[in-house]
């Protein structure tokens, strides 16, 4: 990936991933589209959560910045029917700029971990079935 003004990679363009949680519920997936300039991220995602029994797509908008590697983010939802509506996201992207992996916090709530995956529609969702299937 070509450096761009910054101080690291350009992060645009479409990604997939998924977060985890420490116990409990089973990952979500969900789409993002990142566009950088200079050191700024920002983004949409779009995931499908069960709320109540039923499954209910939820967006959210991204905002933060990137200083070489590192980034970090606010993932706001736009209509979120849960008791928080803003995740904070940390990771670290890799050589090739082709994954982000990191940790989202929900203040005084709880934790977990994230990944994504750059180049397209549900590309981490085939990266876990493959590797689940070994």
């Amino acid at each position: 990936m070509p450096e761009e003004a910054g101080d690291g990679p350009d992060l645009s363009g479409a990604w997939s991933g998924l977060y985890s949680f420490p116990k409990g519920p089973p990952p979500v997936f969900f789409d993002a589209d990142l566009a950088s300039s200079g050191d700024w991220i920002t983004g949409t995602t779009s995931e499908t959560v069960m709320i109540g029994g039923h499954k209910r797509v939820l967006g959210s908008t991204l905002s933060g910045r990137r200083s070489g590697h590192e980034v970090t983010w606010l993932k706001t939802y736009d209509d979120a029917p849960v008791e928080y509506d803003a995740v904070h996201y940390e990771g670290r992207i890799n050589a090739d700029a082709s994954e982000i992996e990191g940790r989202w916090v929900i203040a005084g709530n709880w934790s977990g971990t994230f990944l994504m995956i750059r180049g397209g529609r549900g590309k981490a969702r085939r990266a876990r079935d493959v590797a689940v299937s070994v």
